[in-house]
């Protein structure tokens, strides 16, 4: 067979993305914050973009109030000693170096405080050390004491004495190795001399969470009641006592759009701070029309303008497209923004995608992230988006209205007789929603609501 090379022509039909397209699908998805920061760096890498000049206005504070009486304080300058006194507060006491705190203190660096305050050897140091530095952010120590000893050379006795000496610093439960041994350390803390709760942590904790009560009164010797009691002590103990010093990760919530009532209709307020107005510098335009079009440095300022105009109009284009899709969420979803959650109806992406005209996929896009602030609070986009079962309406109702009904329901139940899913299904059906057992077990444990067996009291 010969083999060989040649050329031929042929026609085909390809669906391509531009770069512009791909910039707009990338802006649409961004969140607010995640557009802030890409505006940023398109401003830092195109010249020819800047912030309006009432945008930037806006976030300029006058500094006119804000003018300093050097005169005054030239005057009042003298008053000022340097004496021990004076490096804590001023004349006024309007001022303290020791109330500025940088940084919460974490969990290991709270303990080696309090043991560097204790009277220890230095056998005695090296062992509290080894234990503070092991403790995991929850409080618990995670290796056993053979294991400390071992590590350290040292006699598992002294390992044992560090370890309690450990356990009674703040938090109370730190340094424990399990959580019956934690709930015991904070019980003897604050001196409990119950002995039926520490015979309650040590053999039948399990018993206890999954509300045996009887069983567990019948094994003590003690009333149902008192078992009762028991249980609601131990929720109030701490099962975690590391967890107070965790660094906490705060994520604010800025909405995208805001919806105000006035009079009987509701007006959409788009965010402006989330996307800025973005304008061409004068500077370079004049320089674009004056230069020889031939120019290198006009090409440059070709390619920069083209980028910024699509930037432009992209951002734009978002926010007409978010804007659409909260418009028609708040024509189909009137009756939440009246009543609230139980009034919310069934909806889905494709819904809207057909009313204004645009892909299943770029709703999808416009609502991720995203957050409407409402007279009823603020919530994520996608929250009005949920499936739903027929309640005798052609609309029906939703999924996150009926479990709002079986949390009334059960928060209104007699807690010594709580209601079953099966009594609950019931109860659903007398005010027209008609959901099998199963599903009201399913929206129960999406709640977290534990089942009717562990919410009984006696």
């Amino acid at each position: 067979m010969e083999m060989g090379y040649n050329l031929h022509l042929e026609q085909s039909q390809k669906l391509v993305m531009t770069p512009q397209l791909r910039q707009a699908i990338k802006i649409l998805q961004f969140t607010s914050l995640e557009l802030e920061e890409y505006i940023e760096q398109q401003i830092e890498n195109n010249p020819v973009i800047e912030i309006s000049e009432e945008d930037r206005a806006a976030k300029t504070e006058p500094v006119e109030d804000n003018k300093v009486d050097w005169k005054e304080y030239a005057e009042d300058f003298d008053n000022y000693e340097y004496c021990k006194d004076a490096y804590h507060h001023n004349k006024d006491r309007d001022f303290n170096y020791e109330n500025i705190i940088f940084k919460d203190p974490t969990l290991r660096e709270h303990l080696m405080f309090q043991l560097q305050l204790t009277n220890l050897d230095q056998t005695y140091q090296e062992i509290g050390e080894y234990i503070v530095q092991n403790i995991d952010d929850n409080g618990y120590l995670p290796i056993s004491v053979e294991e400390i000893a071992e590590d350290l050379d040292v006699d598992v006795q002294d390992v044992e004495n560090m370890l309690k000496v450990v356990q009674n610093f703040e938090p109370a439960g730190v340094g424990a190795r399990s959580l019956k041994e934690c709930l015991a350390i904070q019980c003897r803390v604050i001196g409990l001399r119950d002995e039926n709760v520490y015979l309650v942590i040590e053999k039948y904790l399990d018993d206890l969470a999954d509300n045996k009560y009887p069983v567990i009164a019948k094994k003590v010797g003690i009333t149902t009641s008192q078992v009762q009691d028991i249980c609601d002590f131990l929720k109030t103990l701490e099962p975690k006592p590391g967890r107070m010093y965790a660094e906490t990760d705060n994520r604010y919530v800025v909405p995208d759009v805001v919806v105000r009532k006035v009079g009987n209709e509701y007006y959409i307020i788009p965010n402006d701070r989330n996307a800025p107005r973005l304008t061409i510098r004068k500077d370079y335009k004049q320089m674009l029309s004056n230069e020889n079009q031939n120019n290198d440095a006009v090409k440059f300022l070709n390619d920069k303008f083209n980028s910024a105009m699509w930037l432009i109009k992209s951002i734009e284009q978002r926010m007409q497209t978010i804007y659409k899709v909260v418009d028609m969420i708040v024509k189909k979803q009137r009756c939440f923004f009246e009543y609230g959650k139980k009034h919310l109806k069934p909806m889905t992406l494709k819904e809207i995608a057909d009313e204004i005209g645009v892909h299943e996929s770029t709703v999808s896009r416009a609502t991720n992230g995203k957050y409407m602030e409402t007279p009823m609070g603020t919530f994520e986009l996608k929250f009005f988006f949920s499936s739903g079962v027929s309640d005798g309406s052609a609309e029906g109702i939703a999924s996150e209205s009926i479990k709002n009904y079986i949390r009334d329901i059960i928060d209104e139940e007699n807690a010594r007789k709580p209601l079953s899913d099966d009594r609950i299904a019931r109860e659903l059906a007398g005010i027209g929603i008609t959901i099998s057992r199963r599903t009201v077990a399913k929206y129960r444990e999406d709640m977290k609501i534990p089942a009717s067996s562990k919410r009984k009291r006696y």
